[in-house]
Formats: structure tokens, C-alpha cells, sequence
């Protein structure tokens, strides 16, 4: 039972291949009696017959041996001939199949190759030893005809197979790639969503812990200004909840019956961003340079991330009340300089972090197609400098500025 499935398509070959031999040698009994017109058989029909019996008896192997097959039925077909029979498809059956097999197995060179020289043989012994009074034009066009004929169906077929198997991988190669794409694009919005997070989270609970901090301090000595702090703690919290909730969100299917909660953060926003660091004892001064002009949802997003990450990274590291924020317009680029007069930064200890809030804003303005550079200042104090490109003027805005 284990050894049947493997043994019926073999079955089933085999007996199609001996079911084409018997019909094969059923067609040269006919084909060996076969005369000219007005003249009567000069050979017995029965060695035609037992050669075409044998040439059918090859094709037994035509599958694994296609070569040898066809030089086998070619042997075959040129002794019918040579004894003087009427070279005709019910005699050269045999070697018309061999040839299809070969077409279909082989290169075209190859097909091409045995062919022209069985038709050079196959001809050459029909003129020298062919039936006399067999016209001239049937001795050179018939075994042209009958031999070209199985070799370009052959050839058609193999070509036909292989250009199924060219689109057949095609198309499993085109599924890999959007099963990849796919991969790659969910990887870029994990990665997207963790620097969302970790901006979030690292800018709210900062401040908090600054104001918490400093509520402490003040408790005793000025309870007014320590109450006045811990209601803007609460406001930190409350804030830090709601965008959280809403970049968490984002990882919600579109069918869900929550959204986000309001619309995502941008430069509109710069000023109340600059206001929340002063609980925690940070001035926040931001200029702006030439015409503002309009920035896509992502861009806009990831200029407000970008300065909102190193503030944060003042706030922790510089050691300094002030900061500058300069934003500075031209015709396609928009600069985003984020400058504080502190001294050297400390070092960050392992437990903070050790400077991913950097590569994180890199990696946002490279995603944005611009560019971030980070470093100390000649005079002291750090600098982020960032270029991110802006929305392409319209056509008439281009004209009105050319006019």
C-alpha cells in the first residue's frame, strides 16, 4: 500500500508507451504495402514490418535515452528505405516520435542538429536504394516534410513549458518580494512607533521628575509656589497620558472603535512645547528665519520630535537654564537649530540610555529625506542642527515669485 502511489504514474507511462508502439507497428503493416501507382510491391511486406516493429520497440527509452532512440529509429527508417519501400509517415512513425522526444528534452541546437542529419541520411539512402519510378519530388520533400514537422512541435512545446516555469517563478518571486516589502514596512513602523515612545516618555517623565523634585524642595519653605508645581505636574502627567494613548493607538486596526485622540503634534505646537520645560527650569527661546511655508504630516511630525528630543536632552544632561530654538525657512529646506549655552554634557551612565535619544533623531530626519548633525559648540554648550525638505511649491506660487 505504502509503494503504490509511487508506482502508478511509472504505470501508467509505461503503458502508454507500449499502447504507442503497438499502434506504431499496427501502422507499418499498411505502410510496407504501400506501391507506386501501377507498379506492384517488389519487396515482401513483412521485413518492413519486423524493422518498424523494432524501431517502435526503442521508444521504450525515448524518455531517458533520447539520442540513442533517435539513432536507433533513424538506422531503422534508413533500412526500410534501403530495401526499397515507399519512405512514408506509417513507416517512419517511430522516428518522427523519437525526434519529438528529443525536441522536447534537448536544446534547440541539439534538435536542429539530428534532425538535418537524418534528413541528409534518410534522403541520400532513398535516392541511391528507393523504389524505382517513385517521383523525385516525393523522395526529397516527403522525409524533409515528415521529419521537420516532429522537431519544431517539439521544439514549440519545450518553449512553451519553459516560458510557464519563467512566469511561474516570476510570480513566486514577485509574492517573496511583497511578503518582504511588506516585513520591511511593518519593521519601519515598529521602529517609527518606539521613537514616538521614546520620546514621549522620555520628555514627560523628565519634566516630571524635575517638578516632583522640586515640589519637594519648596514644600516648607514656599508651600504656594510648591502647590502652584504640583498642579503643573499634573498637567505633565495628563499630557504625557494622552499621547501615549494616542501613539499607542496607531497600533490598533483600522476598525477599531477608538482613534486617536486629537491630531498629531507639529510646529504649531512649539510654543507650548517651549512653555512645559519652564517647571522645570528651562528657558525656552524660539526665532524664526525667512517665510514660514508648509510642511507634510511626517515632516512636521518629525521636526516637532526632533526639537522636542533635544530639549529633553537639555533638560537632563546640559546643566542649564537656557536654550535657543531657530527654525529658518528657504526655497526647499527647512533648518531647525536647537543650541543651549551650558558647558561640556556629562556623559550619560548606562542606565539612561547612552545616547539613543541622538541616533533616534537621526534616524527621523533620515527618514524624512534630511539630515541631522549633533555636537559641542566652539564656545561651549551643545548644538543639534537638522535640515528636513519642505512641500514643492505649487505652480502659481512659482509664478507669482518669478513675477
Amino acid at each position: 500500500m505504502i509503494h503504490r502511489p509511487q508506482r502508478v504514474p511509472r504505470c501508467r507511462t509505461r503503458t502508454v508507451d507500449l499502447v504507442l508502439a503497438v499502434a506504431l507497428l499496427a501502422c507499418a503493416v499498411p505502410g510496407s504495402m504501400l506501391t507506386i501507382p501501377g507498379r506492384e510491391l517488389e519487396v515482401p511486406w513483412w521485413p518492413g514490418v519486423l524493422i518498424s516493429g523494432l524501431a517502435s520497440l526503442a521508444l521504450l527509452w525515448r524518455r531517458t535515452l533520447p539520442r540513442a532512440t533517435v539513432v536507433v529509429t533513424l538506422c531503422c527508417a534508413m533500412v526500410v528505405a534501403g530495401l526499397g519501400y515507399v519512405v512514408t509517415v506509417l513507416v517512419i512513425g517511430p522516428l518522427m516520435v523519437a525526434l519529438y522526444a528529443l525536441a522536447l528534452r534537448s536544446e534547440r541546437t541539439t534538435a536542429n542538429l539530428f534532425t538535418a542529419a537524418g534528413i541528409i541520411l534518410l534522403v541520400a539512402t532513398g535516392l541511391v536504394s528507393g523504389p524505382h519510378g517513385e517521383p523525385l519530388v516525393l523522395k526529397l520533400l516527403g522525409p524533409v516534410f515528415w521529419l521537420l514537422l516532429p522537431t519544431s512541435l517539439g521544439t514549440s512545446t519545450r518553449l512553451r513549458a519553459a516560458y510557464l516555469e519563467a512566469v511561474r517563478a516570476r510570480a513566486e518571486h514577485a509574492e517573496r518580494t511583497r511578503e518582504q516589502e511588506a516585513r520591511h514596512r511593518v519593521t519601519e513602523e515598529r521602529m517609527r512607533i518606539a521613537r514616538d515612545l521614546h520620546d514621549v516618555v522620555a520628555h514627560h517623565l523628565v519634566l516630571a521628575n524635575l517638578q516632583a523634585g522640586t515640589v519637594v524642595r519648596l514644600m516648607r519653605s514656599r508651600p504656594e509656589e510648591a502647590e502652584r508645581i504640583a498642579a503643573e505636574l499634573a498637567g505633565t502627567t495628563q499630557s504625557a497620558v494622552r499621547e501615549l494613548k494616542a501613539t499607542v493607538g496607531l497600533l490598533r486596526h483600522a476598525d477599531d472603535s477608538e482613534t486617536m485622540s486629537g491630531p498629531a503634534p507639529g510646529l504649531a505646537r512649539l510654543a507650548e512645547l517651549a512653555a512645559s520645560f519652564e517647571p522645570a527650569g528651562l528657558t525656552v527661546t524660539v526665532s524664526t528665519e525667512g517665510r514660514p511655508q508648509p510642511l507634510s504630516a511626517g515632516t512636521d511630525l518629525t521636526a516637532y520630535r526632533i526639537v522636542q528630543e533635544a530639549l529633553t536632552n537639555v533638560t537632563k544632561h546640559a546643566g542649564t537654564g537656557f536654550a535657543e530654538v531657530r527654525l529658518s525657512y528657504a526655497h526647499d529646506r527647512l533648518g531647525i537649530t536647537v543650541t543651549d549655552q551650558g558647558g561640556a554634557a556629562p556623559a550619560p551612565s548606562p542606565g539612561t540610555g547612552g545616547g539613543y535619544g541622538v541616533i533616534g533623531m537621526r534616524e527621523r530626519a533620515l527618514s524624512a529625506g534630511g539630515r541631522l548633525r549633533a555636537g559641542h559648540r566652539p564656545e561651549g554648550g551643545f548644538e543639534v542642527v537638522t535640515e528636513l525638505p519642505l512641500l514643492p511649491r505649487s505652480p502659481t506660487h512659482n509664478q507669482n515669485a518669478l513675477a
